[in-house]
């Protein structure tokens, strides 16, 4: 096929000198044409170019193009991808703008404007509906990353959600979709109105096997044994590094992770040259600069240097970067990780190992096997296509006979997608904003938005209508809105409530317990914080311990007085407490070894509970509690910065945290005239601070003054 001359420029710009077969199809369907495509292929088949292709034509016609991701992390990845559009010359007259947008739910994203290609997460393109941004009527492109986690429990109702609204407010705008395998495929494009790519091409072959006492049986007819020595999944990825490559482990659990890699570390380090064990310490070195003091850190750390990591959700941002970075550059040769890394970053390996087939399922409350879909999704991450011209996957079979699992996992086909929108808090919560949205809407007009769901394509209508009404029954108790001449329209409650982002549920519970606060009492920041932490949206919720209930229930005795209402530690997450002996300013071991909280875990907790904090500052301005006012903005800084309240005015200076404000009141320098007052010298001489760092803090009050 001859490629545009658009594509061409694409092409020898990133250093490409063919297309590959999916994306030869996907210009066959028409993406260069303005047409919806569906594009369903394995990883690393080429579809982030098929999207930039798509972006070029986009802007050649003067349209903006929007490119949405399910994670921040992915986004952050994406938009690098994208950011080489901006040097190539697109025949559009100039260069083009990419922009990342992730957090900030309560922003109507102005600044996104002046881009020509704004990448997304999935959520912040919701809430800019609810904003109802006005730039978005210039978008000709929306591309939809990663669709097929419209069968994902947490993420797949606002996916389903936003490609719905996409449909209905801009029906000129294209829509590409770009999706892993599944089997129904074909349903997915028709609700979309796409034309449908499937190809299962990748660039590299993918070869997939099963491990059975020492044995393993490949899918190209291959056998092979494996030399005992530490524990199978280790003994694979061993095998695997003898070869050459590198090898991924996907463990069921973050202390499986964790383990596989402490038991590898010996075996990896022998086979180290004496360059990468150099770059290795370096890594280990940066992992303890730029992290924490925790426990976990500490270990990472020590295994970095023997060129093995584990990567889980209760990293530090930071490790988890260096970690990935590392494991790119071929620093770290085998890296154990849960399942959360299939669907984030790109971090392909020669051979991965499955090591179980369970996953723990809170829902279900034990293990469970996985689906066919999450296994092929960890298959996708084997094989490196610049390095390898095959990579390997191979699950360990430990309780289920070998043959089972070959013909169930190798041989079988993802399951169907099916829509999550079934959930009452999914509901009401896209109902709101759809009232919200588009005031004056009829009962009818409402079920019409949700008749063009995939949900309402997978259930009986009857389901979809009892959903819905059940709904709207809700929220109008709840006064969040109001039915005037049949019409229904949000209240300001149910506005604020919208925009804020928040779960209807959540902003009910806010409201009723600002209503029973008394007023004229001054603390209540321990009974805020757990009204936060027992919200719908609260994440992550850790449940107790045995060993922590004595603990929690002296901290609920010695504070009852912050309390909004009695509450028994039984009541109370492992999270509050956490939360709660952050803003005591407990650091990140203590955390650890007091609550057992991760610094990647304690990290999303401050980042959910600041954001809740805001929103609960939000209702409580709506609902004239101006006497709450300055004790929420207190809980919000304290829950971001981790102090007591004492150090407010210190973590206000830029370059200022945690750690440097209470070194600067502990020298007596309690205030900002205080600082201000001392010489540069003076300032240098407090623990954490140095020179350069006075400097900078001296140079911005006089910039304040001078203001």
């Amino acid at each position: 096929m001859q490629a545009p001359d658009t594509v061409k420029a694409i092409l020898t710009s990133l250093g490409y000198e063919s297309l590959y077969p999916p994306q030869e199809k996907a210009i066959a369907a028409g993406i260069l044409d303005g047409r919806n495509t569906l594009v369903t292929t394995p990883t690393a088949s080429g579809k982030t170019l098929v999207a930039m292709m798509a972006i070029a034509r986009a802007l050649q016609r003067g349209k903006k193009a929007v490119y949405l991701t399910p994670l921040r992390a992915l986004a952050s990845e994406k938009g690098s991808d994208l950011k080489a559009l901006e040097g190539i010359d697109l025949g559009i007259g100039r260069q083009p703008r990419v922009m990342v947008s992730t957090g900030d739910y309560d922003s109507s994203g102005k600044e996104l404007a002046f881009a020509d290609v704004i990448v997304l997460t999935n959520e912040k393109m919701d809430t800019l509906f609810r904003h109802g941004v006005e730039w978005l009527g210039d978008v000709g492109l929306f591309v939809s990353d990663e669709v097929h986690l419209i069968g994902d429990r947490e993420r797949g109702p606002t996916l389903e959600m936003m490609l719905t609204r996409v449909r209905k407010l801009y029906p000129d705008a294209q829509i590409v979709a770009l999706s892993a395998t599944v089997s129904n495929a074909d349903e997915i494009a028709d609700w979309l109105s796409c034309e449908l790519v499937e190809s299962n091409w990748r660039p590299t072959k993918l070869v997939e096997g099963v491990y059975e006492y020492g044995s393993v049986r490949m899918s190209d007819n291959k056998k092979f044994r494996v030399e005992a020595g530490t524990t199978p999944s280790v003994d694979l990825a061993i095998d695997a590094l003898d070869d050459g490559g590198q090898a991924l482990i996907f463990a069921e659990t973050r202390k499986r992770a964790s383990s596989l890699a402490a038991k590898a570390a010996e075996g990896v380090y022998k086979r180290l040259d004496k360059a990468t064990k150099d770059l290795a310490a370096k890594a280990s070195s940066e992992i303890l600069d730029k992290g924490d003091d925790a426990e976990l850190t500490r270990t990472l750390s020590q295994l970095v240097a023997k060129g093995v990591a584990f990567h889980h959700a209760g990293l530090a941002p930071s490790s988890r970067q260096i970690v990935e970075e590392s494991f790119k550059a071929g620093i770290v040769k085998l890296l154990t990780a849960t399942p959360t890394l299939a669907a984030g970053v790109n971090l392909p390996a020669r051979r991965v190992v499955v090591a179980s087939i369970l996953r723990y399922d809170a829902e279900y409350g034990g293990n469970v096997p996985i689906s066919v879909m999450e296994y092929k999704q960890l298959c996708g991450r084997a094989g490196r296509p610049k390095y390898d011209t095959a990579g390997e996957a191979i699950i360990v079979s430990e309780t289920v006979r070998g043959e089972e699992v070959y013909d169930h996992y190798v041989l079988g086909t993802p399951e169907p997608l099916r829509s999550q929108m079934a959930g009452d808090r999914a509901i009401r919560f896209h109902l709101l904003s759809t009232v919200s949205s588009v005031p004056g809407m009829k009962k009818q007009e409402i079920l019409d938005v949700f008749a063009s769901t995939l949900f309402a394509r997978q259930y009986k209508n009857a389901t979809v209508e009892f959903k819905v009404e059940s709904a709207l029954e809700y929220l109008e108790s709840e006064s969040l809105i109001k039915a005037v001449n049949n019409r229904y329209i949000a209240t300001e409650f149910g506005k604020r409530t919208s925009l804020l982002y928040i779960d209807p549920q959540t902003a009910v519970n806010f409201r009723d317990a600002l209503d029973k606060a008394e007023k004229g009492r001054r603390k209540h920041a321990l009974g805020f914080l757990h009204l936060i932490t027992s919200s719908p949206d609260f994440y992550p919720k850790l449940s107790l311990r045995k060993k922590d209930h004595e603990e929690l229930s002296l901290l609920l005795q010695e504070r009852r007085d912050e309390m909004l209402y009695d509450v028994s530690e039984y009541e109370c997450s492992r999270s509050f407490w956490a939360l709660a002996e952050w803003m005591e300013e407990a650091g990140d071991r203590a955390l650890g070894d007091l609550t057992g909280v991760e610094p990647g875990d304690m990290h999303r907790m401050v980042e959910t509970g600041g954001w809740l904090a805001h929103a609960l500052y939000e209702v409580a301005k709506l609902l004239g509690r101006e006497d709450m006012l300055s004790e929420l903005y207190a809980l919000r800084t304290r829950i971001r910065y981790g102090i007591k309240e004492e150090l407010m005015p210190l973590v206000a200076l830029e370059g200022v945290g945690r750690v440097r404000a209470r070194a600067l009141y502990n020298a007596g320098f309690t205030d900002v005239p205080k600082i201000a007052k001392a010489p540069a010298a003076k300032l240098a001489s407090v623990p954490k601070i140095g020179q350069s760092v006075a400097e900078k803090i001296k140079a911005q009050l006089a910039r304040r003054q001078g203001a």
